[in-house]
């Protein structure tokens, strides 16, 4: 294993390690979760691009034929209907690089999955309080 690679610390480090067509999708995906979760925080988990919001919220990444999109098991079955036509996995879905990226069904999960963050998060602080 090489040692003198820098661990990537930050999406910008991320998104630009890859050519060009391919920033050019991470930088639309990190907007439409921004857009759809903006106190999110962005951060590096599992060496892709992570956003948190009371917990891990979303990842994402690239690869070589596809998008990786990880909204955790309940952001895929609260979509399942809509994520059919894509490989899915319990916590995953890969969309196709060959395929338009459906960036507005990424929005509405993102959305989906602040909601269930906050909702988690308030019944939580009332269960201390």
């Amino acid at each position: 294993m090489a040692t003198n690679q820098k661990a990537i610390e930050t999406i910008d480090e991320y998104i630009a390690a890859f050519p060009p067509e391919i920033q050019e999708i991470l930088e639309k995906v990190r907007r439409i979760i921004r857009e759809a979760a903006p106190d999110a925080e962005e951060a590096i988990r599992y060496q892709i691009p992570t956003f948190t919001l009371k917990g891990n919220l979303v990842h994402f990444a690239a690869f070589k034929k596809h998008i990786g999109f990880y909204p955790t098991p309940t952001g895929i079955e609260a979509f399942e209907a809509e994520l059919s036509s894509y490989e899915v996995m319990k916590g995953s879905v890969k969309f196709p690089l060959d395929k338009p990226i459906p960036f507005d069904l990424i929005g509405e999960v993102v959305k989906f999955r602040v909601k269930e963050n906050l909702e988690r998060a308030a019944a939580k602080q009332r269960k201390k309080g």
